[in-house]
């Protein structure tokens, strides 16, 4: 054992004999021991040294044990103090615990197995004390940087505790009456989902509204959209699992463990719902819904129709979401370029006539084209008096700024150190009317 790992302690009586005995107890255990007959002595040495326990008997001369006791708890109140005293000191065993404030005391003839115990319990105990004052201090520590960067994080934080408390307290008023119908308990397990998405939060609800399009489009029968609109909303269950720091990440960007961690979601958002009968086949659909049609998707390396019709649309409109919010590449891609990615690799990773079906319903519905009148920029890129197109949130998901904010040098200076707080470049949308000189010089 490191001699700087082993646990200090110090044992205080004046009888020689009593010392010896301490030291035959503590031997066994490792403990790094040292012995004083006088307490003025052991005050010096912990003046210079790092003590863990401290053992003191009660009569002594010059210096009682509650006096002693008294300094170390004023000095080095971290440290474990423990009084031998006989069954006759009850008044000054009194005194050494209200001014001591001693841990325990133990009377003497002592039991060496309680003694042990007794010392071994008192380490512990000053060990947890340590981790939490450690674990708080770094806590203080990390709110006050947080509320330096911006004051307004702080109220969002706020704002989304209070939002996920409201939420577990409808589901407990709500339960009794839910639980007979699974249909409106989805939508439910859906939002509780969407507050780990972070920046991409809503992506579940925008996949499911798009992929109920695109199967109707295909003319699937009613009871078949109906199972890929409850696979849409839960198709992210099995991420609850994950690490924040795992999902905040492009996946491109994982490492190989990581990588064998991630793919393993779809499995477990399947074995989520096998205890409803009802979302059965919405399990087998979450399943593979990261299947490839060449066979080089997870987790099961499906190709062509062993994937079901389901899993294919459901692939199709999540990546398209994703490409647009960064999930996928670490640089999200603009609507027109996610459309690009969809088509280039439909054959070998997604069903031709699934991405036709939903590149003919985008046409169709123009609401959902990339918006002529937003400029796609870099922090770099941005000016004083420009407004912001769409809401600027961070990769946890606060809100930073809001749409329509005008931007000044000071906000831009604020971004920048929140890319570096996030180790993440942000697309910002910036309206085209309050950039006309960024667009001449184009």
């Amino acid at each position: 054992m490191n001699d700087e790992a082993k646990p200090v302690v110090l044992c205080v009586d004046d009888e020689e004999n009593i010392l010896s005995s301490l030291k035959r107890t503590f031997r066994p255990l490792g403990y790094t021991i040292h012995t004083y007959e006088s307490a003025v002595e052991a005050l010096r040495f912990m003046r210079d040294n790092s003590v863990n326990v401290v053992v003191s008997d009660m009569r002594m001369p010059e210096m009682d044990g509650a006096q002693f006791l008294e300094q170390v708890a004023k000095f080095w109140p971290d440290c474990v103090r423990i009084l031998l005293t006989g069954y006759s000191d009850v008044a000054s065993t009194v005194a050494a615990i209200n001014k001591g404030n001693i841990y325990r005391y133990v009377s003497k003839p002592w039991d060496d197995a309680e003694l042990k115990i007794t010392v071994q319990q008192g380490l512990e105990q000053q060990t947890i004390k340590r981790d939490r004052d450690r674990l708080l201090k770094l806590t203080r520590l990390q709110n006050k940087k947080l509320s330096e960067l911006n004051e307004s994080l702080e109220q969002r934080v706020k704002e989304r505790t209070e939002e996920i408390q409201q939420t577990a307290e409808m589901l407990d008023l709500m339960y009794e009456e839910l639980k007979t119908s699974y249909k409106y308990m989805v939508p439910i397990f859906s939002s509780l989902i969407e507050m780990r998405e972070g920046a991409c939060q809503g992506h579940s609800s925008r996949v499911a509204d798009l992929t109920v399009h695109v199967a109707n489009k295909m003319n699937l029968p009613q009871e078949q959209v109906d199972e890929i609109y409850y696979a849409s909303l839960l198709h992210d269950i099995g991420k609850i699992g994950l690490p924040d720091s795992l999902i905040s990440k492009p996946f491109v960007s994982l490492s190989a463990s990581e990588r064998l961690r991630f793919i393993k979601h779809p499995i477990m958002g399947q074995a989520a719902l096998l205890s409803v009968e009802q979302l059965s086949n919405s399990g087998d659909i979450i399943r593979a819904h990261h299947e490839r049609m060449d066979g080089k998707g997870y987790p099961d390396h499906l190709i062509d129709d062993e994937i079901s019709i389901g899993a294919r649309i459901l692939c199709v409109i999540n990546d398209f979401d994703e490409l647009q919010y960064g999930v996928l590449f670490e640089k999200p891609l603009s609507l027109q370029e996610s459309k690009a990615y969809l088509e280039e690799n439909a054959g070998t990773h997604y069903d031709p006539e699934v991405v036709a079906a939903f590149i003919e319903w985008l046409n169709e519905n123009p609401d959902y084209l990339e918006d002529a009148s937003v400029l796609y920029l870099n922090s770099g890129d941005l000016k004083p008096g420009m407004v912001l197109a769409k809401d600027l949130s961070s990769k946890d998901g606060l809100l930073l700024l809001s749409k329509g904010h005008q931007l000044t040098e000071n906000i831009i200076q604020k971004i920048i150190a929140f890319e570096n707080e996030d180790d993440k470049t942000y697309t910002i949308l910036i309206e085209l009317e309050s950039a006309p000189d960024f667009v001449s010089a184009i």
